[in-house]
């Protein structure tokens, strides 16, 4: 039996009251999203891949979660048999448990490899490995040195993976060694708080880092779900600075409060429940776009380990896009689309067809279009062949996010945000994703990564047939946006 493990230690070290929480009132927290496990899922395979850098060596893993029990005494037996290399090595120290991800012992001693999905060290690393020490230390085992094995952004798949180039050790140890100073008072803080009455600790910037806590919907119950000062533009800790002082609608903030353009421009509107337009800027912006029009919209997946040669771990890969052309300002758009078969590198042929279907003249118009330009600018990168072509789409970009994020058009409803997500149901409320599969991004780009991978659970066709209708909804989204601005810049 344990009190703490590493997980529930970095837990209580960001908040005492979620560690309460997470141990007495674990009904609280929200399922395991689809994005959430597979971030897990990734971790695991970085793990076993690292595993390979280390080869031989005997493997401790529980067979559930729920009981280490087992994996502790086969650590111990493994270190008592004279293994050298300890996958998942288990420990319990005084009421605390951690397992290692890779311990190895050679000429000069014991050594602790814990294995990151990440392309570097983070301070988090640093607490948990902390933590994992002083726990194997505990039992006896004292270590030279202490290292992250991380994914190498650097690293261009060329051919079969090179493990030794996928991967980059850091050594962590000096830094280990000053935090390790904390780690006993720490734990038995925890401990206390484990033991004891919920702690009553406010919410605060604490909540989500560095990490989202998954019982912000009970600890910021009391908190305004619409209108609040947390829905502030680039708050940049003004939010909290007005909660201090008892201010937690947009509403009550004073009039003479100091605040930045764009913020009171977002108080005026909050409390005047109307749009505020520049029709002016609108009017320019609009009369410079160039048709016929083309908006336009990307998918992409982004591979901790590189599925393709001439890519690197967490390439942005696009797989997908949309296109709505609008031969003149009103006219019905004309779609064209297209999705990878995902049975190989999806870049040659979707750039071909992207050239086509982008024509040579009008603008491209894509919303927050810096991330359709860096895709367009790698994907010139990696085919140098197309390079020229992709050259003149990038220079026929524009954004259909500059009005807003330019504070042309601001409603209430969008609460100060800009994404399309948000602007969509705020211009056109008789058009969602609410009807969709699936409804955003993120879930697109896990569903094809596990149709790359070969595991998608479902109907494969149903599923391009859902990718396919998310993609078109927006960029007929845009579509649709344009259209308002018009009307208004119109006054209608």
């Amino acid at each position: 039996m344990h009190l703490l493990s590493k997980s529930t230690y970095i837990r209580g070290r960001q908040c005492p009251k979620a560690l309460w929480l997470y141990k007495h009132r674990r009904e609280l927290m929200p399922p395991v999203d689809a994005a959430q496990q597979a971030v897990f899922d990734t971790g695991h395979q970085v793990g076993l891949l690292a595993q390979q850098l280390f080869p031989g060596g005997v493997d401790c893993s529980p067979e559930t979660p729920y009981d280490f029990g087992p994996a502790i005494a086969a650590t111990q037996a493994a270190i008592a048999r004279g293994e050298r290399i300890i996958y998942e090595a288990a420990f319990l120290h005084e009421g605390v448990l951690a397992a290692l991800d890779i311990l190895v012992h050679d000429a000069d001693g014991w050594k602790a490899y814990e294995v990151k999905s990440s392309t570097g060290v983070k301070d988090t690393n640093i607490h948990d490995v902390a933590l994992q020490c002083h726990v194997i230390e505990g039992n006896g085992i004292p270590l030279v040195d202490v290292s992250i094995v991380h994914l190498n952004n650097a690293y261009v798949r060329r051919g079969a993976l090179d493990l030794q180039q996928l991967f980059a050790i850091t050594r962590i140890k000096d830094a280990v060694d000053q935090e390790r100073l904390s780690v006993p008072a720490r734990i038995a803080t925890l401990k206390q708080v484990l033991v004891g009455e919920e702690p009553a600790v406010p919410i605060g910037p604490h909540c989500s880092a560095p990490f989202t806590c998954d019982f912000m919907a009970h600890c910021w119950a009391h908190v305004p779900g619409h209108g609040s000062v947390f829905e502030f533009s680039n708050a940049r800790g003004k939010e909290w600075e007005l909660y201090a002082r008892g201010i937690h609608l947009l509403t009550d903030i004073p009039a003479d409060e100091t605040l930045t353009s764009k913020q009171r421009l977002q108080v005026e509107v909050a409390r005047s429940g109307r749009p505020q337009v520049d029709r002016p800027a609108l009017r320019r912006w609009l009369g410079e776009l160039r048709y016929p029009l083309f908006h336009f919209d990307f998918e992409t997946v982004m591979p901790a380990v590189p599925l393709f040669d001439g890519t690197r771990p967490y390439q942005q890969l696009p797989f997908q896009y949309s296109v709505h052309v609008q031969r003149a300002p009103g006219a019905e758009p004309q779609h064209r689309e297209h999705l990878a078969d995902a049975t190989g590198d999806p870049r040659e042929t979707l750039t071909l067809a992207l050239i086509r279907d982008l024509e040579e003249e009008g603008d491209v118009l894509a919303y927050n279009a810096s991330f359709e330009k860096q895709r367009l600018q790698e994907l010139a990168r990696d085919l140098p062949t197309h390079a020229p072509a992709l050259q003149r789409i990038i220079a026929r970009l524009k954004d259909l996010h500059t009005p807003f994020k330019a504070g042309w058009y601001v409603a209430p409803a969008m609460n100060g945000r800009t994404s399309i997500k948000v602007v969509l149901p705020a211009l056109v409320p008789e058009l969602s994703y609410a009807d969709l599969a699936v409804q955003e991004g993120g879930t697109a780009s896990l569903r094809f990564q596990q149709l790359f991978t070969g595991n998608y659970p479902g109907d494969v066709a149903q599923l391009r047939q859902d990718l396919m209708a998310y993609c078109g909804r927006d960029t007929y989204a845009m579509v649709k946006v344009l259209e308002v601005l018009g009307r208004v810049v119109e006054g209608e």
